[in-house]
């Protein structure tokens, strides 16, 4: 059974900082790339952050870019995403995800983790 279990999520202060894990099993990671998508209340599902098949990183260029940090742990089949300065608008369900496309985008997703809520308020 395919499972991507995500964690880490809560509740934090602008500014603040959370590391997400996402934990998989039940598949040959070798055969997908992984990532992150989030998704705010009224809105689409939105890429965050992933790896490419050349093992490079990519970012959302609009709000990730600096503030967030893909990485991963092969050993332990363990993607995270460390979020520093935190803001308001970066309050969402966060998603890990395997892919096996070339590039990043929610429809071609094909395993998705349960979610892990991030809510940054004062």
């Amino acid at each position: 059974e395919v499972q991507l279990q995500a964690s880490g999520g809560g509740l934090v202060q602008p500014g603040g900082s959370l590391r997400l894990s996402c934990v998989a099993s039940g598949f040959t990671l070798r055969n997908y790339v992984m990532g992150w998508f989030r998704q705010a209340p009224g809105t689409e599902r939105e890429f965050v952050a992933g790896f490419t098949w050349s093992g490079s990183m990519l970012y959302s260029k609009d709000y990730a870019l600096g503030r967030f940090t893909i990485s991963r742990d092969n050993a332990k089949n363990t993607l995270y995403l460390q979020m520093n300065d935190l803001k308001p608008d970066d309050t969402a369900v966060y998603y890990c995800a395997v892919t096996t496309s070339s590039t990043w985008y929610a429809n071609g997703v094909n395993y998705w983790g349960q979610g892990t809520l991030v809510t940054v308020s004062s």
